[in-house]
């Protein structure tokens, strides 16, 4: 019997989709790439067949063997369920909380207020200037990125990276964070620690090769 690859839909520069192909890429999973353009002739992911796969019209979407999963928190911890020779959920109750508890807070609390459906709706429903969107996107992200560096800054269970001295989902979600900060032009060396966390991922290969300018769709 031959196994179909897992196949993910997703778009070089959304940061769910880099948070997925971080995780993906550290527990060495090959998979088909599949690109979905979010803004090219009107977005891909409005279009047929995709919202068909994914009614909220959003990526990445999980392909595997038929199971669809979106939902990139969803999908990490399916595969660190399917694939658990390289955990990136903690075993212990109280390191399972923690790792969700920071990937929670950047994939639910920072990243949707940057998303681009929202940014669209500021300009082109509501008015808001582009001068304007970018305060809105820089006021939620530093909002955001201090309490983080605050917690932790502090945190008694942080190694190299957000848990111990293994990336884990944590990890996963604030690389692409920090990322999307770079981009719309957050200074992030007022976050020493989360930096010194980021070097620390992107010095490994597996998260290196996550990065929005190595992906096939790439602009």
């Amino acid at each position: 019997m031959t196994t179909q690859p897992l196949v993910l839909h997703n778009y070089f520069r959304s940061s769910a989709a880099y948070r997925v192909r971080i995780a993906m890429n550290l527990k060495g999973l090959s998979y088909d790439y599949v690109p979905v353009h979010l803004t090219r002739d009107g977005g891909m992911q409005f279009q047929e067949p995709y919202k068909t796969k994914n009614p909220q019209q959003l990526v990445p979407l999980l392909d595997d063997e038929g199971f669809q999963v979106s939902q990139s928190i969803a999908i990490i911890e399916y595969l660190d369920e399917k694939f658990p020779a390289v955990r990136l959920i903690p075993a212990s109750l109280e390191g399972r909380a923690r790792v969700r508890q920071l990937a929670l807070a950047i994939s639910c609390d920072i990243h949707p207020l940057q998303n681009l459906r929202v940014l669209k709706y500021l300009t082109q429903k509501l008015g808001v200037s582009e001068e304007d969107k970018t305060t809105w996107i820089q006021h939620w992200l530093t909002l955001g990125l201090e309490a983080l560096e605050t917690d932790l800054a502090r945190s008694s269970t942080r190694g190299r990276f957000c848990f111990g001295d293994a990336p884990t989902m944590a990890d996963c979600a604030l690389v692409p964070q920090m990322f999307s900060a770079v981009r719309f032009g957050v200074d992030t060396k007022q976050y020493p620690t989360l930096q010194a966390i980021v070097e620390a991922c992107e010095a490994l290969p597996a998260i290196a090769a996550a990065h929005p300018a190595r992906q096939v769709d790439s602009e």
